[in-house]
């Protein structure tokens, strides 16, 4: 699983460099196109890991509930985001990769309960959840990026 890990790491690192990377009335626009935002796509790839991982092995979420409330799958943008969240959401998209893998080493995913992304694939245990997991999360990056361009060509 070494791999994986390192690729969760690095899109992870990604994720973050576009977060610090752009302006924060950038990060709430909603492209023409688009139903959502660069901040909530990269905000979704938190709690998305949290329910891929924590909640399907029955475990408790190692991040606030409130950010899985505000950003599972089905919820809306938030388009009033204040600069704490934002440092919030830098620390949590390092933190809960790193937590990731020493709960893994520790052996704290040995119960998995079966599910079947809306992608069309079914998770089985842990592992099949990691690997979806960096699958789901460079979609996301994606995304924002596309995102991205999209506002950089409106703004010039």
């Amino acid at each position: 699983m070494n791999y994986h890990f390192q690729a969760h790491r690095q899109v992870r690192s990604n994720l973050l460099e576009l977060l610090k990377t752009t302006a924060p009335e950038d990060l709430t626009a909603i492209p023409d196109g688009f139903n959502n935002n660069i901040y909530w796509n990269i905000a979704h790839t938190v709690a998305t890991q949290q329910l891929l991982h924590y909640y399907l092995s029955g475990n408790p979420f190692r991040i606030d509930k409130y950010w899985i409330e505000t950003y599972k799958k089905g919820t809306l943008p938030n388009l009033q985001v204040a600069a704490s969240e934002i440092e919030d959401l830098e620390f949590l998209l390092s933190e809960t990769s790193k937590i990731l893998m020493k709960d893994y080493d520790a052996d704290f995913f040995s119960e998995y309960t079966p599910y079947t992304t809306s992608f069309g694939l079914d998770l089985k245990n842990i592992q099949d959840a990691i690997i979806f997991n960096n699958m789901h999360e460079s979609l996301h990056f994606g995304y924002a990026m596309a995102q991205k361009r999209a506002i950089m060509g409106e703004k010039y």
